[in-house]
């Protein structure tokens, strides 16, 4: 058996690389967009301060691109360093969406980041506008195969475990492709990443109207960041809603977790917004609930129940039973491929295969686990409730504040007084890190919340680590902390420095303090 604490290093290893990569990923994805606007805008009127904004705001993107790239490569790599088993169980279906992402999404991004840094003085206006947007497409088509393979994970359709082979093999890619799951994952995570990019754009702006630089630019781009946050946070609301009700479907135990639901409620479920979590008694010991609110989010009915936490293990609980069917028919079946009894006995119920397959945590044959092991591996199916329901509330929070933000920061660039109000300017400023926070809770909850599974329901975590040693990992895991902590460090010094530079990092002579020649 793999011991606990090399899946507990492994886990921490790809999640710490996974956290520190995300940081760079929401601002990519967002400021893409912004680019497109404001180079659109400088097309249509000629105006060169929309030049100098896409150029300016186009080097920051550049910065965050870059080192986005460098903490992004070795998560790949980890797959075969640390997921060894996880890659041969699943590869011929995770692998199909990475593999297109890298010829068809990457290779596009990456050639338009290069046109689009050198190509100002070589491409016609129109043409490297082009440029952008075909940059902005391919940073999308990145983050979209990624999440489709992400989805998958989350809700494995479109693939079966063959016996012979000892693995899962996909069986449609075209349901992969618009898995349900997968497609919510992404709009709602290309939208958290658009609030990103404004909220970095509308504070930056922020600070040099508070310092009464380089104005007209400043106020340009407020307005720019304003209106294109605005329309994501309600985007980031609304499909979070739709990405709520998809975890639903697929990922009950999840959305139990989340809502810390113990006991199954009566349609419509009520919406838990504050809870005193009692996970020693697994009750709730007060909480402040919104009548029929979860049922409509979680069901879109108010007749359908959503099942608690205690239903759930009790399924849960059955199908560990099924899946002890399951792999000993599939241990016949690797005696004996032929024996037509154990393959109808697998067939029947290889769906369990995953749940029978729990028990090897604590035990090498499944047979051997007594009915207090069983309900140990029972247990394991739910996460732990208190970090699940104060992550996604936190999250949802700051959601709604930069909503409020935005929408004030909207209204203020319809009245040109309104503007320069200096409170507004330091509220936009101070919220600067917000959108990162909520965006790094946001992964933890999609995460945390599908353990004990890499694949859900179907390949447990503690099966899909590689044979490594707690030393190895320790090291490795110590210097891909302090590499990635100077590459934030280097960002964020690179950031700041060619923030308070402001335009007049261009080298136009319009800027520092100067009016804009627009």
């Amino acid at each position: 058996m793999i011991s606990e604490q090399l899946v507990d290093l492994s886990r921490l290893q790809f999640a710490a690389t996974a956290m520190y990569h995300f940081l760079f990923v929401p601002l990519t994805l967002g400021m893409v967009w912004i680019l497109v606007i404001m180079e659109g805008v400088y097309l249509m009127t000629g105006k060169v301060v929309w030049k100098d904004m896409t150029r300016f705001w186009g080097k920051l993107f550049g910065i965050n691109f870059a080192l986005g790239v460098t903490t992004g490569i070795t998560l790949e790599f980890q797959f075969g360093t640390n997921w060894a088993y996880y890659s041969h169980y699943v590869g011929d279906i995770f692998g199909a969406p990475l593999a297109i992402e890298g010829l068809m999404a990457f290779f596009l991004e990456s050639t338009m980041i290069g046109l689009f840094f050198f190509g100002w003085d070589r491409l016609s206006r129109t043409q490297h506008l082009m440029v952008t947007i075909l940059m902005a497409i391919g940073t999308n088509l990145s983050a979209l195969w990624i999440l489709i393979a992400n989805g998958w994970m989350q809700s494995p359709v479109g693939a079966e475990f063959n016996y012979q082979t000892m693995r899962m093999e996909m069986t449609d890619f075209w349901v992969i492709l618009f898995n349900p799951d997968a497609q919510a994952k992404f709009v709602h995570t290309v939208s958290a990443g658009y609030l990103t990019g404004a909220m970095f754009v509308l504070s930056i702006s922020s600070w040099y109207l508070l310092n009464k630089r380089d104005v007209e630019f400043a106020k340009r781009s407020f307005r720019v960041a304003a209106a294109f946050g605005l329309a994501s946070a309600l985007s980031v609301i609304v499909l979070g809603d739709e990405s709520g009700y998809t975890v639903g479907e697929a990922q009950q135990t999840k959305l139990a977790a989340m809502e810390a639901m113990w006991e199954t409620k009566p349609a419509p479920a009520g919406l838990t917004m504050m809870a005193s979590i009692n996970e020693a008694a697994q009750k709730n010991d007060w909480e402040v609930e919104i009548p029929w609110l979860m049922g409509l989010i979680g069901t879109r009915s108010i007749t359908k129940q959503i099942p608690g936490i205690h239903e759930i293990k009790a399924k849960n609980r059955e199908r560990i039973l099924r899946g002890i069917v399951a792999v000993n028919a599939l241990e016949a079946l690797r005696r004996d491929r032929s024996d037509a009894s154990a393959k109808k006995t697998f067939e029947s119920n290889k769906i369990d295969l995953g749940f029978g397959l729990l028990l090897k945590k604590y035990v090498t044959d499944v047979n051997q686990a007594t009915p207090a092991i069983i309900d140990q591996a029972m247990n394991d199916t739910v996460p732990r409730v208190t970090p699940m329901f104060w992550s996604f509330r936190i999250m949802v929070g700051m959601g709604f504040a930069m909503l409020a933000l935005f929408g004030l920061a909207f209204w203020s660039t319809l009245k040109t007084a309104s503007m320069n109000k200096p409170w507004l300017l330091k509220w936009s400023l101070w919220m600067l890190p917000v959108p990162w926070i909520a965006c790094e809770l946001g992964w933890y909850v999609a995460e945390y919340g599908r353990q004990p599974w890499t694949i859900y329901g179907v390949l447990p975590t503690h099966l899909s680590v590689s044979t490594l040693s707690v030393g190895s990992l320790y090291g490795s895991l110590a210097g891909f902390i302090g590499f990635y902590t100077v590459l934030l460090v280097v960002e964020m010094y690179l950031m700041l420095k060619f923030a308070r530079m402001g335009p007049g990092s261009l080298g136009t002579g319009r800027y520092q303090s100067e009016p804009a020649h627009a």
